[in-house]
Parts: C-alpha cells; structure tokens; sequence
C-alpha cells in the first residue's frame, strides 16, 4: 500500500514516493467504495499504544515522543487503516523525530495481500519486521489534497493533514526515514507498520549527500545503520 508521507512527496531509495510508501496493490478498486472506517481501536496511555488485535501486541514509546493523537480512515477503497503519532517537538511544534504507528488490513470485498521483498529483517519483541530506510528531502505541502476524490488521497497526505492540524511541522526539509513492517500472519493480509522520521539538518548532511552520486553516499550504510539502531531504541513491544 502506498504510503506517502506527510509534509510532501518523499521517494526513498526506490521506494514509492511519500513519506515511507509500501506496497501498492491493485488500483483503487470497486468492493470498498462507501464503506465506512472502522472506529479507532487501539488505545493509548501515557507513553503506551495498546493494540486488542492484529496484532495483539504492546508499543511503548521513549518519554521523549509525546502522543499527538490517532485517526482510522479506508485507504484507496481496499483496505482499513488506522494511524498513531508520537512526536518529539519543541514548544512552536517543530518535530525533530516522530513514530507514525499504522495498522492496516484488506478489506472482505478483496483478495489482495502484501507484497514485500525482505532484504533486512529485524526482530523486535519476539515480531519480525521488515526494514528498510531512505534519507529524503520533503518539499513544501501539496495544496491539492482538498481538491482529490477520497480513493486518491494516500496515508501519507491522511497523515501529513492530520499532523498539520495539530499544529506540527518537520524541523526541516531534510531528514532520515526508517521502515518497520511486521505482517500479522500468514495470509499477509494485515500488516503493523512503524515509520520513524529523524531531522537530518543537524548531521551538516542533505539528503542528497547520502543518495546515488551524492558527495556522502559512502557513509549511508553507517548512517543506515545508527539510524536503525535509534529507531529500535526509542520503543519497546511486548505481544499480548
């Protein structure tokens, strides 16, 4: 399922564009138009996302990643998602780093499964995930989101708006992004994906230093790898 991320489009080393995209399936598709999203399911308290399903699992945060809220929406008429967001910002809502936490899961109306090539895999709290990582520059918001049909609006434009409506904004245009993604079961079906988005400003790095012809790119496999290291570090996940 595509996923674009949220404060623009962000094409990650041969990724799909936006803010981390996954796989896509089929195009939208007929069976879920009209549906309605199901309701916010997982809960959160203090530093602690509850999931009753899909998995059963626990995800405790870092204490310095504040809850920013959650949202549940159908993703191009094929498949439920709902959205977490743990943000560390400072007082004017700049992020420096955020967790976007996305369980997702096909509708009954379609046959479709997730589609992954597992180069790098990672085991965190007993679960497999799936990682991959990028570094990426994200342009200025895309003021076109209002004007789209609901069937093309990604996960990552829900996500963007909605972080934007809580007043946050990136620290900068460049940064550090990293993939999780643990698929439920065998069915590949249902998946729990987590996004960590790092400010690269810092490093005295672009993102174009660290891609294909960049003056820096012999430094992405270190880089990748600290960057993977961090975002495992500021989570902890127990299944239930």
């Amino acid at each position: 399922m595509k996923r674009a991320i949220i404060f623009g489009i962000l094409l990650v080393c041969g990724v799909p564009a936006a803010w981390g995209q996954a796989q896509t399936p089929a195009s939208p598709s007929a069976g879920g138009q009209g549906v309605a999203a199901a309701p916010v399911s997982r809960k959160v308290k203090g530093q602690t996302l509850t999931s009753p399903e899909a998995p059963r699992v626990r995800i405790k945060f870092d204490k310095a990643f504040k809850y920013a809220g959650g949202q549940s929406f159908i993703l191009y008429d094929v498949a439920n998602a709902e959205q977490h967001f743990f943000v560390d910002a400072d007082a004017r809502g700049r992020v420096k780093r955020l967790y976007w936490v996305q369980f997702e899961g096909y509708l009954p109306s379609n046959t479709h499964t997730y589609k992954y090539t597992p180069t790098n895999v990672v085991r965190i709290g007993g679960l497999d995930f799936i990682a991959d990582a990028a570094a990426r520059r994200i342009p200025a918001p895309d003021a076109s989101l209002s004007t789209r049909p609901a069937n093309k609006i990604s996960d990552g434009d829900h996500a963007r708006s909605f972080l934007a409506s809580k007043g946050f904004t990136l620290a900068s245009e460049q940064v550090l992004w990293q993939r999780l993604v643990h698929l439920v079961d065998a069915s590949k079906r249902s998946e729990l994906m987590i996004i960590y988005l790092e400010d690269l400003s810092g490093t005295g790095l672009t993102a174009a230093d660290l891609s294909k012809g960049g003056r820096a790119v012999g430094q992405w496999e270190a880089v990748s790898k600290g960057l993977l290291e961090r975002a495992q570090k500021g989570i902890s996940i127990t299944p239930r």
